[in-house]
């Protein structure tokens, strides 16, 4: 079986947009083959730019350069429908697949936040997202889903029906994201000048991650409670609304922004931190709270979306609006050295349930799913199959 794999959002670029949707997919890539049947071959569509490689799978580059978002669009959904022909089966790997389309296809939603938070897209891309992943959602045999949460909002928002998705739950970089010997831990303390205890939040500044929240909250403890607080992460949409909160609660002296973190630092940032806070109202799956728990650093963050599926008992999960228990939170873990053992304990054994070959694996096994329905037309539902009413 002949499969293609459209991933042109594969980014060579350092930066925070070339976190989330380029680590699912090239850790995708590099565990699909030795999940699959060995006669199955895989062939990852990208752009002229993309200089990626992985062992088992052949990179068909496009003749222009798909890395902007207009670029990209017009390949995807005007020339390269010629070259899916020769497919038994297209995966479009984030949200939108051709409208014109003839191999039969699967796709991988990551979360449905073009419709939860629109404002942060132009009208243009936020119709565009909308119209193209209901259809590709639709008229796809399989739709993967990175968690139950996502895939709750597919059939509430969208009207996917619950047995054509199939939940396939992200890993991590088991060999970098793990505790660290001290050694390591103090030459970096000293290498980026941190304070010996301080609290961490990674992410792109934006108002779903709930920044302010989490400012006020800790704006609350006494002086002598707080341990600094470092905002790891590009700033995105609205970020200047976060640092208004910062100077308006007096917090310039003790919240520091360091910017975008390379994926390489990333376990060196947790490893050196005490907590992570992760206060996010809105998370497709939420892949800084599994990292952080992976090198042994304790978690706070909410009960909204996915995050309790990744956290599961390890964590302090919290509601995203509720200043109050937050600061309690904050105290607490400052002083409780007993629930910071537990927490890092819990986290290393929970994180252990998370792997990108399971990841692969589940993806395969949504493959099979999608082939073993071959008399199926394409565009015809999941319901009229099985004669139900529509």
């Amino acid at each position: 079986m002949r499969i293609g794999l459209n991933a042109h959002l594969l980014s060579g670029q350092t930066g925070y947009r070339s976190a989330g949707i380029h680590a699912y997919i090239s850790n995708l890539l590099r565990h699909l083959p030795e999940q699959a049947p060995r006669d199955w071959q895989f062939e990852a569509l990208v752009g002229a730019a993309t200089s990626a490689s992985f062992p088992g799978v052949s990179m068909s580059r496009a003749r222009m350069n798909t890395a902007s978002p207009l670029r990209r669009i017009f390949w995807e959904q005007a020339l390269q429908p010629w070259q899916l022909r020769r497919y038994d089966l297209y995966h479009a790997l984030a949200f939108v697949a051709p409208a014109v389309l003839t191999a039969p296809m699967v796709v991988t939603v990551y979360d449905l936040s073009f419709l939860r938070f629109p404002a942060r897209l132009s009208a243009a891309r936020r119709l565009y997202l909308r119209a193209l992943t209901a259809l590709t959602c639709a008229r796809a045999r399989r739709v993967l889903a990175i968690s139950q949460s996502t895939a709750h909002d597919l059939t509430e928002q969208l009207g996917v029906p619950e047995g054509k998705i199939d939940v396939t739950p992200l890993g991590y970089d088991r060999a970098a994201f793990r505790p660290l010997l001290e050694a390591d831990i103090a030459h970096f303390r000293r290498k980026q000048d941190l304070p010996e205890r301080f609290w961490l939040f990674i992410g792109t500044l934006e108002p779903r991650k709930n920044l302010p929240l989490l400012l006020k909250a800790y704006a609350r403890l006494p002086r002598n409670e707080r341990l600094p607080l470092i905002l790891g992460g590009g700033a995105g949409w609205r970020a200047g609304e976060i640092f208004a909160a910062m100077e308006r609660l007096g917090l310039e002296e003790s919240v520091k922004h360091v910017g975008f973190i390379p994926t390489a630092d990333l376990p060196l940032w947790y490893n050196c931190a005490e907590a992570f806070l992760y206060p996010s109202v809105y998370e497709g799956f939420g892949l800084p709270v599994l990292e952080a728990m992976a090198c042994g650093t304790p978690v706070i963050t909410t009960d909204a979306s996915s995050l309790p599926e990744v956290a599961g008992a390890a964590a302090q999960c919290l509601p995203p609006q509720d200043i109050e228990r937050w600061t309690a939170a904050l105290r607490d873990v400052q002083r409780n050295d007993e629930w910071r053992d537990g927490a890092r304990k819990k986290g290393l054994a929970r994180a252990r349930h998370f792997s990108w070959a399971r990841a692969a694996e589940l993806t395969v096994a949504s493959y099979r799913k999608a082939m073993a329905r071959r008399d199926l037309p394409l565009g015809e539902s999941e319901t009229a199959t099985r004669g139900e009413c529509k």
